[in-house]
């Protein structure tokens, strides 16, 4: 096997590497455990969001590098939205708004080709959730099972650490988890993910702490205000994505999403 020097990645992930490849281009090189499917998957659904006319990367092809499989993406120039607002943290708020009318924006897209559905993927996630006791997942099962169907393109992952912020407006990057859906369940889903910074103490700092819990509110305030009276149904659908997110072994936030389970499924009877 002929072996290629990369250097240092640029960046790092759950699934894979980030390298500089070719002029204009990166190599994102998974890790030896991501399966090929997953990768061709992967594939899929970044040339269907391209073609779509999204603001996301372009991207080539499959490739195998040193024995992993990768992507080859185009190279897009500037720091995450993340990034930009450690370092410019009076930038806080103005993000938090952005972040909520760009995913509006990837919402108010129809079904693209290649997408699984959101509810099948919800469900297959609460059945794999460990830590959630069969009677929780029961319930949250049939709760799913009670909510409105969409067919809206859904990231899947929307959160600040996934929209870079380049010289022509923000680009979405990582699809993998995209579905057709509901908008709603989505929202819950970056909710959760930006308050689990916080709650799950990946973050240091009570100041820091405090700057993502006004991160949230005002991203919140902004998603309602580009779509009113949504807030029941956001409520409804909270404890059904934290049950689903609890099939991610996030060991720090495990006892936080339970609670959040508890709480909403309880509300529900």
């Amino acid at each position: 096997m002929c072996m290629v020097s990369l250097g240092k990645p640029v960046a790092l992930g759950r699934t894979a590497e980030i390298y500089a490849w070719e002029q204009g281009q990166i190599l994102k090189l998974f890790w030896e455990w991501f399966s090929a499917d997953g990768v061709e998957h992967e594939a899929r659904i970044a040339h269907a969001v391209h073609a779509a006319g999204l603001p996301v990367p372009a991207v080539g092809e499959v490739v195998e590098v040193n024995g992993r499989l990768g992507l080859i993406y185009e190279r897009v120039e500037g720091p995450s939205m993340f990034e930009a607002i450690v370092a410019r943290p009076w930038t806080l708020l103005r993000s938090a708004r952005l972040l909520a009318q760009v995913q509006a924006d990837v919402h108010a897209r129809g079904i693209v080709p290649e997408l699984p559905s959101q509810r099948e993927r919800l469900e297959n996630k609460i059945r794999a959730a460990e830590a959630l006791p069969p009677d929780l997942q029961k319930a949250a099962l049939k709760a799913l099972g009670k909510m409105p169907d969409g067919s809206r393109l859904c990231h899947g992952d929307f959160h600040p650490g996934n929209v870079l912020m380049a010289a022509r407006g923000p680009i979405i990057i990582d699809w993998i988890d995209a579905t057709y859906g509901n908008p709603l369940a989505d929202i819950v889903r970056s909710s959760l993910l930006i308050r689990g910074a916080a709650a799950g103490g990946s973050l240091a700092g009570w100041r820091m702490k405090t700057m993502v819990r006004w991160y949230h509110a005002t991203y919140l305030r902004r998603c309602f205000q580009l779509r009113p009276g949504d807030q029941q149904q956001f409520a409804a659908w909270q404890p059904i994505v934290a049950a689903a997110r609890l099939s991610e072994n996030i060991l720090e936030e495990q006892d936080w999403l339970l609670s959040l389970v508890r709480a909403g499924l309880a509300k529900g009877d």
